[in-house]
């Protein structure tokens, strides 16, 4: 064996590597003590799991809620625009800023964060260079 542990292994596969390393001569203490050490590592894996989930539905929730945050935004200025004595161009812009972000917020609602937070950026980008026309 290269004498690295089993930390990042399946517990079937860490537990098959165990049996080889003890050997068929094993004492029972030593299998027990084997096992619990494995349930251990076991519970400490759920409660990162757990950590890692809570974080992936508050980033969801996020990209999300800021998606369709700035798509109202988007929406709400490019109305008060086209009412005004703006260039077509200037509502327009906004109109597909809000788009991009609305699709940003499906996105991040569906768990690609990363797309939406790049999306949104983009969003935002287009209505603030709508706004420069005016």
């Amino acid at each position: 064996m290269s004498g690295r542990t089993n930390s990042g292994t399946d517990p079937e596969i860490a537990e098959a590597q165990d049996g080889e390393a003890q050997g068929e001569d094993a004492q029972d203490g030593e299998a027990q003590d084997g096992e619990a050490q494995d349930g251990e590592a076991q519970g400490e894996d759920a409660q990162g799991e757990e950590a890692q989930d809570g974080e992936a539905r508050r980033a969801r929730w996020t990209a999300a809620g800021a998606g369709g945050l700035l798509s109202l935004a988007g929406l709400a200025a490019a109305l008060l625009r086209l009412t005004g004595s703006a260039p077509v161009l200037v509502p327009a812009a906004y109109a597909l800023g809000a788009a991009v972000c609305a699709l940003a917020a499906l996105l991040g609602f569906r768990g690609r964060t990363r797309r939406a937070l790049w999306l949104l950026i983009a969003g935002t980008m287009i209505m603030a260079l709508g706004d420069q026309f005016d």
